[in-house]
């Protein structure tokens, strides 16, 4: 025990650790006894509130100053063996028996009294043996207590290593910023990089390290809720102090990745911690002082970036006088960091950048934008710059959706200065991790329950007309855009064969006709029911606004790409108002993202193609107002042929007088604006003319569960075309051909070929099926000749119709129609009896041939379903076949 005794005393002391270095020294006096030297060294030390003054420890000042330089070749020879013999052991130790023997040797102290300076994370800690060697730390705080550090100092420090949460009153920044929180920081992180596993028993970042280290990448990502649900006090202070927190987070995941890849840093110097899946995700327009300095994460659109710029990273300066090379300089992302004089020739400059020993890495700078969707009605849409370092450059492109997670910064500006009259500072995003939202996001966000309801709508039989009939509920009628804009809604399925040629999948629909038949309010319905549109008028539209546009960055003074409406509404959908009021310039801008759905920029010496992979829904009013039946569509539509060929359904809209129709219209206004009026918050009032006068009886879905049936739909379902009845397309084709040469109207391509198979693939993904049906293929048929006829003249139109009658009668609904006509009759025959009679009978008979008259007038000819339906007898309707009668009773 003894012995022990002075192995620890030689490594403790302050006037042994002095002699260090002269072990061997020239022979002095005679020693004293070696246990008497002991017994004194122990008798000095082990007490711990005593100071040194008051016992008789040794003299370090005096007359007997030189004794502590004598050669003791004694203990110095014990000395040395026993720190060989210690270097051994501990090299032939297993982690456990070495764990095993600290834990004793701490339990010895502490039976002692020995002080506090001997716990865990200050003398030596398994955690930390990679660092230092024993022999070499017990050495190191021998000096730091011949430097004489007070006890309760080293207390302090040891419990704050312990009790990382506890931060003495500091701030966050301050807190992560000292030396100890920093190296328990530090270790915890890297224990968690080494140990954390999945749900499989699978180590999570062995093989994240491993698929980075093969792609020769520096970036590893970390989900923040993993580190949250393993280490929440690093999880809390991250976005407190993200600057200080990420750079410990980068050296702690370097050493991990050197530890299993020891030559990894010749590819990558530095290793950098990107954190995703931050919980709270803020708008652009709340970032406020208070995210100042924060970890943030927020969405946008990349509406344009610069350049990739070397950016100074660490500095050298040479002295042109003395040629001395200063520094290094580490240069920070606010100021530039320049030399104030030459400590060779003490000169104040000039001084010029060493090229060959200055470190430069990656910088680009882009502009993201709030998504069009998000902004409310009136606002302009806010921006903020966000700085690109390292291997996030070129990681997004203008046009493109992305999440953003980076640091909220502020730096001084001069300019803003001299504009605004006083200090003021621009903020920047410095960005850590960015996610494109591509395919799949937009499905990530709905729940498992979301899909079961999903997936048992569309087990409903009639779940093609339910859709239809959801579609702008609250417009009377047209019953044929409502068609066209759910096609368009869910959309075809895009075709790259061989990566050669791109064929679009988007369905193009123009809604064209006279004022006040609502066709604005179908197109502001689309934007709020589209999972992303972009909504623009015709007279506010520019060609470079709707594509892109190419300007002088004010900082860099650089050309840079600017998105426009057709690049924003990538993936989504673009809404054209008053299409017929832009200019012919501007409108064969988008010739090519209609067809090609991409928009080539060839300006100030930038050449390149932007993706517009967009449906485009446009509304236009015919020339001179109202659209004249007499003429073709050419003739009523200042459009030329090329643009109205891309559209893939023609919608006309005519304000028709028909007494039936306009009864019908108004009470549906009428009632709508009862039902919604804001005193009647209930909603309760019973209005059958609501239920009835829009045209179906099929019940509605909800605009909620809609939205996301329709994204569910265009992600996950890709229905294919192997069982199309190709002979029936063909045929359809050329008869259409030979009409339209025939009439002189729309000029019918191979275009509309197209559209036809597009508008089939969307049937199909409405009824979420994998392939494309003969019910699919009679719809787009339908669809097509609906919008063929209607863009003929009047007089070619009813022959027309009779041509294609069989096409056209597929799935028609005409049933609550042909019940508003009966009940008129019933109403007329009722004031008939009364003037007649002056009594009404129980019984009302209507002749077959009236109603007949009255539903060929609106093209209905076969009247034997409408007999047969539900709505026919719910309302006490009967009929009986050999009178030829029909019967109500009351």
């Amino acid at each position: 025990m003894a012995d022990s005794s002075e192995s620890y005393h030689m490594a403790t002391s302050p006037s042994r650790a002095s002699r260090r270095g002269d072990l061997t020294s020239s022979p002095g006096r005679d020693l004293p006894p070696f246990e008497d030297e002991s017994e004194g060294l122990l008798g000095d030390s082990h007490l711990p509130g005593e100071e040194e003054e008051d016992g008789d420890g040794e003299e370090l000042i005096g007359d007997g100053m030189e004794r502590d330089y004598r050669a003791i070749p004694a203990l110095d020879q014990y000395e040395a063996e026993g720190l060989d013999l210690d270097d051994e052991d501990l090299s032939e130790l297993s982690p456990g028996a070495r764990a095993a023997a600290e834990e004793a040797m701490r339990r010895r102290d502490r039976e002692q009294g020995v002080s506090g300076r001997l716990r865990r994370g200050l003398l030596y800690d398994s955690e930390d043996e990679d660092d230092e060697r024993p022999a070499a730390r017990r050495r190191r705080l021998a000096e730091r207590a011949a430097e004489g550090v007070a006890d309760g100092e080293e207390e302090e420090m040891i419990e704050s290593i312990e009790n990382l949460e506890d931060m003495k009153g500091h701030t966050v920044r301050e807190w992560v910023s000292m030396a100890a929180p920093r190296l328990e920081i530090y270790n915890r992180f890297k224990n968690f990089l080494r140990t954390h596993v999945d749900e499989n028993g699978h180590n999570v970042f062995k093989e994240k390290i491993s698929d980075m280290c093969k792609e020769n990448k520096e970036s590893l990502v970390v989900n923040y809720e993993d580190l949250a649900a393993r280490e929440h006090v690093l999880a809390y202070f991250l976005p407190e102090a993200p600057t200080e927190m990420l750079k410990v987070f980068d050296e702690a995941a370097k050493e991990v990745v050197l530890a299993m890849y020891p030559k990894y840093d010749r590819i990558a110097h530095e290793i950098h911690v990107r954190i995703c899946n931050l919980p709270l995700v803020e708008e652009i327009r709340s970032l406020r002082q208070l995210h100042l300095n924060q970890l943030i994460r927020t969405s946008g659109v990349v509406s344009s970036c610069t350049g990739v710029l070397p950016q100074l990273g660490m500095v050298k300066y040479n002295c042109n006088k003395c040629n001395f090379v200063l520094g290094p300089f580490f240069q920070s992302q606010n100021q530039e960091v320049k030399p104030g004089s030459c400590p060779e020739c003490q000169s104040q400059g000039p001084f010029e950048i060493n090229m060959e020993e200055t470190v430069y890495q990656n910088y680009q700078r882009i502009t993201i934008q709030e998504s069009p969707g998000k902004v409310a009605a009136g606002r302009l849409p806010r921006s903020k710059d966000s700085i690109l370092l390292a291997d996030l450059v070129d990681s997004c492109k203008p046009g493109d959706e992305i999440e953003l997670t980076g640091i909220y910064h502020n730096n001084y500006d001069g300019s803003l200065n001299m504009a605004n009259g006083f200090p003021v500072f621009a903020t920047v995003i410095l960005a850590n991790h960015i996610t494109r939202r591509d395919e799949g996001v937009a499905v990530a966000e709905l729940t498992d329950e979301d899909i079961k309801a999903i997936v048992a709508l569309s087990k409903d039989e009639r779940i093609g007309e339910r859709v239809f009939a959801s579609i702008a509920p609250s417009i009377y009628g047209h019953e044929d855009i409502k068609r066209a804009l759910a096609l368009a809604l869910f959309g075809g399925e895009p075709k790259n064969p061989g990566g050669k040629h791109k064929v679009r999948g988007d369905i193009n629909a123009l809604l064209c006709g006279d004022p006040g038949t609502a066709k604005s309010q179908f197109l502001k319905y689309v934007e709020k029911v589209a999972s992303r549109a972009v909504f623009t008028t015709g007279q506010g539209a520019s060609a470079v606004g709707l594509t892109a546009y190419v300007q002088r960055h004010p900082v860099t003074r650089e050309w840079t790409l600017e998105a426009g409406a057709l690049v924003l509404a990538d993936r989504g959908v673009c809404l054209i108002d008053e299409f017929d009021k832009m200019n012919d310039a501007d409108r064969t801008s988008i010739h090519e993202a209609m067809e090609q759905q991409s928009i080539s920029i060839s300006k100030a010496g930038i050449v390149t193609s932007l993706q517009a992979r967009c449906t485009v829904i446009a509304a236009s009013n015919p020339i001179g107002g109202r659209y004249d039946p007499s003429l073709t569509f050419a003739e009523n539509v200042d459009l030329t042929e090329p643009i109205v060929s891309r559209f893939d359904v023609l919608c006309v809209v005519r304000d028709t007088i028909d007494p039936v129709q306009d009864e019908m219209l108004a009470r549906f206004v009428v009632s709508s604006h009862i039902k919604h009026h804001p005193s009647n918050k209930e909603g309760g009032v019973a209005l059958e003319e609501v239920v009835l006068a829009n045209t179906t009886d099929v019940p509605p879905i909800p605009q909620e569960l809609l939205r996301k049936y329709i994204i569910y739909a265009k992600e996950r379902i890709h229905p294919k075309l192997n069982q199309m009845d190709q002979d029936k397309v063909a045929r359809i084709y050329s008869d259409l051909r030979k009409e339209s040469m025939a009439t002189g109207s729309i000029p019918i391509t191979v275009r509309h070929i197209e559209s036809m198979i597009r508008m089939a693939e969307a049937h199909a993904k409405l009824h979420l099926r994998d392939y494309v049906v003969e019910d699919d293929v009679n719809m787009a048929i339908r669809v097509m000749l609906e919008s063929f006829i209607d863009t003929q003249k009047f007089s070619v139109m009813r022959s027309m119709r009779k041509t294609f009658a069989r096409y056209l009668a597929f799935r028609r609904d005409n049933n609550e129609l042909l019940l508003f006509i009966l009940k008129q009759l019933v109403a007329e025959q009722v004031s008939y009896q009364r003037n007649r009679y002056g009594v009404q009978n129980d019984t009302i008979e209507i002749p077959e041939k009236e109603l007949q008259d009255k539903a060929r007038q609106i093209n209905i000819h076969n009247l034997t379903a409408f007999y047969d339906s539900d709505l026919f007898r719910s309302n006490k309707f009967s009929h009986d076949g050999k009178k030829k009668l029909i019967l109500q009773q009351f």
